[in-house]
This record gives structure tokens, C-alpha cells and sequence, in this order.
């Protein structure tokens, strides 16, 4: 009996462990099949690094190239994006007088009130004002542009640097890399192209391999030469217009880069002179003592 017990205890256990290596095949055969249709990274290429004015530890803004930036972003992206955190009298820092100021911001008519008979009314914009936004809300946003709201570019040059890895990111700490944003945002509007042979894209998106979520995305190409009349004698190119409003972006985004730099560059010299005084300090209070 005892035998007998033995040998179903032993044929259960075989037959439990051919089991359970059965579903481990199965579970390794559909992860595989998993990994060969799994999502790709996005996105698809890196954005393609470019010289900019600002980099660097002692970089600055070129006004012209902000000027023209801010062109393209008022005739060509702000009839879809909105920049809220912006202030019209900031723009004085691209070299533009008080009055020049005044006259661009009364382009523009904003919310106000409410008056005295609890309304709310439109007026033209001043200098205390912020870009508006073209829609009145978000969700009126979403229903024009296929169910999604266009982001908001206040910020966007800061909030869409792509991670570059390792070493890279390691590189990047000495060469003082931050102009992932506008690299991005370049890239993007430059990178438009067909679909490559077996890709498909869903209906009203359009393929760039440079967009971070996705290998499509529903934006049209926004840019296309002479499209912005420049006054300054620019090249009115697509790869001109791209570099000027990403520059125009980065500036949005951190109006104060210069002064940053600035100050850093200053702390910088003041760590070393202290470290200087410190040493000498030592030299000074140990010289006389025996060791």
C-alpha cells in the first residue's frame, strides 16, 4: 500500500512539473512573440543637435534671431498655440521700445471685467497683459484640432528636452549641454517626411520620427518657405524659420539665461579665489608648527 502510494505521489509529481515546464514554455514563447511586436522607443531618431547662440557657459540670446522668432510664432503658431505665461512687456528685452510694445500688444484683444453691469467684455491687450490664448477654452482647443489640445508654448523649450543616456547625459554635465528643447523643437518641425515602406500611420496624423510619443502625430508641417516675409534679409526657409522660433521658445521659456550665466560664472570665480584664500590661510597657520 505504502508502495502504491509512493509511486501516485511520484507520477503526480512528474506530471505537475511537466506541467508547469509546459507553461513556462508557453508563457517564454509569448513573451517573445510579445518583444517582436513590442512599441518602439520614441522617438524613433534623436533630435539632431544644432549651434545655437546661447550655448554654452557664456552664451547669449541673438535679438535678430528672437525678433524673427517671434514672427514666425505670431503669424504661424499662435493661431493654434497659446503662450499665457508670457507677458507682452517682456518683449523689450528682444530689443523692442516701450512704444513698438504698445503697438503689438493693442493687436491683440483679451478678457476683461467684470463691468458694472457684471459682464465680462473684450478690450484691447496692453503691455501688462499676456499673450492670449486663439481658443476660449480647452475643450473648445480639443474640438478644433481632432480631440487633441495643442500645448501651450510657454515653457515648451524647457518641457521637451529628450533624455540623451548614458554616457552621453555624463558628457553633457561638463559641456554644460541644455539646449535639448530647442534642438527637439527643430527637429521636429524640419523632420516631416512619407512613412517608411511597411509603416503605417493612422488616418489625419503625419509621420515624424523626431516626435517624442509617437511615430505620427496630428499636426500638419506648420512651415513652408517664404512663408514669413523677413525684414532683415534672412533666409525665409523652413530650416530658417525652425531655428529662429525654437530660439523664440527657449527665450520664452527662460527669459532670464543670460543673467543665470552671468551669475554663475561669477560664483564660479569666487569659489576659486576662496579656495585660494583657504589654502593660503592653512599655509599661513601651519607654517610654524612642527609635524
Amino acid at each position: 500500500m505504502k508502495k502504491l502510494l509512493a509511486s501516485l505521489l511520484s507520477l503526480a509529481v512528474v506530471a505537475g512539473l511537466g506541467i508547469s515546464i509546459a507553461t513556462a514554455q508557453d508563457e517564454h514563447a509569448a513573451g517573445g512573440a510579445e518583444a517582436e511586436h513590442a512599441t518602439p522607443h520614441y522617438p524613433i531618431n534623436h533630435p539632431r543637435e544644432q549651434e545655437w547662440s546661447f550655448a554654452g557657459p557664456f552664451g547669449k540670446y541673438d535679438k535678430g534671431q528672437l525678433q524673427r522668432g517671434l514672427k514666425v510664432y505670431t503669424e504661424v503658431c499662435a493661431a493654434c498655440h497659446s503662450m499665457n505665461l508670457v507677458a507682452f512687456r517682456t518683449l523689450t528685452d528682444l530689443g523692442y521700445s516701450e512704444d513698438q510694445v504698445k503697438a503689438f500688444a493693442a493687436n491683440y484683444e483679451v478678457q476683461d471685467g467684470p463691468n458694472a453691469d457684471g459682464e465680462m467684455f473684450m478690450r484691447k491687450a496692453v503691455p501688462s497683459d499676456h499673450f492670449p490664448s486663439p481658443f476660449p477654452n480647452e475643450e473648445a482647443a480639443a474640438a478644433s484640432n481632432n480631440g487633441a489640445a495643442p500645448p501651450d508654448f510657454s515653457l515648451i523649450a524647457k518641457a521637451r528636452g529628450i533624455t540623451r543616456g548614458f554616457p552621453q547625459f555624463v558628457i553633457d554635465i561638463f559641456t554644460q549641454y541644455q539646449e535639448g528643447g530647442p534642438d527637439y523643437i527643430y527637429s521636429l518641425l524640419t523632420g516631416y517626411q512619407d512613412p517608411p515602406a511597411g509603416v503605417e500611420v493612422a488616418e489625419g496624423t503625419h509621420y515624424n520620427p523626431y516626435f517624442a510619443n509617437a511615430a505620427a502625430l496630428a499636426m500638419a508641417m506648420p512651415l513652408s518657405a517664404d512663408q514669413v516675409t523677413y525684414d532683415d534679409g534672412a533666409p525665409q526657409t523652413v530650416d530658417q524659420y525652425a531655428h529662429d522660433v525654437s530660439a523664440f521658445l527657449m527665450w520664452a521659456a527662460e527669459p532670464h539665461l543670460e543673467a543665470r550665466k552671468r551669475m554663475g560664472f561669477m560664483v564660479m570665480v569666487f569659489l576659486v579665489i576662496f579656495t585660494g584664500l583657504i589654502y593660503l590661510t592653512k599655509k599661513s597657520v601651519y607654517a610654524s608648527k612642527e609635524h
